[in-house]
Formats: C-alpha cells, sequence, structure tokens
C-alpha cells in the first residue's frame, strides 16, 4: 500500500521559515518525481516545487523560486520542501505527491499525501 505521509506543517509570522517532509512508502519511487502542491479553499491545486529520485530534475513554480528549497533523502526516502521568507499568500495546505512524469501537472501525479496546512499570519 503506498504512502505519502506530510509533517512540519502550522503557523509562522510573515518573514519566518518552515520545512516540510514526505515520507514515501509502498513501493520503489526511483523512477519517479516527488512534487509538492498547494490548495486553498474555492482555488483549485496549485504546483510549487518537484524533485526527481534519481536527481537532476529540479523545478519550481515562479511564486516561490528563490524562497523555497525541494530536497530528498534517498535512505530516509524522504523529500523535503524548506520554506523561507514565507508570505500570508503562501497561506494553504500542502500536499506531497508522486508522478512518474517531470510534471507541474497535479493530473499526472498518481499518489497523494493527506496535506498538510500552513498558516502565514501578516
Amino acid at each position: 500500500q503506498v504512502q505519502l505521509v506530510e509533517s512540519g506543517g502550522g503557523t509562522v509570522q510573515a518573514g519566518g521559515s518552515l520545512r516540510l517532509s514526505c515520507a514515501a512508502s509502498g513501493r520503489t519511487f526511483s523512477s519517479y518525481a516527488m512534487g509538492w502542491f498547494r490548495q486553498v479553499p474555492g482555488k483549485e491545486r496549485e504546483f510549487v516545487a518537484a524533485i526527481r529520485w534519481s536527481g537532476g530534475s529540479i523545478f519550481y513554480a515562479d511564486s516561490v523560486k528563490g524562497r523555497f528549497t525541494i530536497s530528498r533523502d534517498n535512505a530516509k526516502i524522504t523529500v523535503y520542501l524548506q520554506m523561507n521568507s514565507l508570505k500570508p499568500e503562501d497561506t494553504a495546505v500542502y500536499y506531497c505527491a508522486a508522478s512518474p512524469y517531470n510534471s507541474r501537472w497535479s493530473s499526472e501525479y498518481d499518489y497523494w499525501g493527506q496535506g498538510t496546512q500552513v498558516t502565514v499570519s501578516s
């Protein structure tokens, strides 16, 4: 059974930092890309960042470039999203997901975590 479990969400003041973690289990993800998406009520799920387990491909949404960093720990089968210089508009539920493609499209992701809330206060 494939599981993606996010953790690390919380409430932080604008300008602060948080690190999200996504622990993966249940299958081999070596040929997959791992992505982070976010969603606020009433809006579509938005791509944030993605990385291939095998390395080489890392890409970000323009809105987070220079502030967020995605990384992975192959031994722990965990993907991280380091979020710095947080803004109130970063407030959302953040989801971890896995796709066989280097994709920004949520429809191309096969597996999803349950989400973790990030709230940035002004």
